[in-house]
């Protein structure tokens, strides 16, 4: 447990760091983001492992390829819709969240798109943006992954009970 949170701790202070990095930058720095998954995978993989519970690190493992896979095919079908700083951060958060379960993995993998693009329908409303303009993604995906975290397991729980 306490390697889980010393992880979770770890993921705050990134989150702060690469959220203020893209948002000055428009990247997310690979210093900052490729070292994040050996901490996350030791120290979460240590976690499940003293806890003798190793679905957590699998799951970790699955949901860290899926995010990951997701975003590089995004920045594949459309490129200068998303960078690969988007598509490496997608792989580290992909492993906090399917640590946590399905739930928070989905919720905080489709969280970042819903938060985002009411971010940019906002801009837009507002006269701050057209069509055209880009906004940075990587506080978005750090949100909906908070938001994955916090409360994926309810959301997913409660979309699932309205799909019957």
């Amino acid at each position: 447990m306490l390697l889980a949170v010393a992880a979770f701790l770890y993921l705050a202070v990134i989150s702060v760091v690469l959220a203020l990095a893209d948002l000055r930058t428009r990247t997310l720095p690979d210093v900052v983001v490729l070292p994040s998954y050996a901490v996350a995978a030791v120290l979460l993989g240590l976690a499940g492992g003293l806890d003798g519970d190793w679905q957590g690190p699998t799951r970790a493992a699955i949901g860290s390829v899926a995010l990951l896979l997701c975003y590089a095919a995004i920045a594949l079908a459309a490129p200068g819709v998303m960078g690969f700083g988007d598509v490496k951060l997608a792989g580290v958060l992909g492993i906090y969240l399917g640590f946590l379960g399905w739930g928070p993995l989905v919720v905080g993998g489709v969280a970042a798109f819903v938060l985002g693009g009411l971010f940019g329908a906002g801009l837009l409303i507002a006269g701050r943006a057209s069509r055209g303009s880009g906004i940075p993604f990587g506080p978005w995906m750090l949100a909906g992954t908070w938001l994955g975290t916090a409360a994926g397991g309810q959301i997913a729980s409660w979309y699932a009970g309205l799909l019957g």
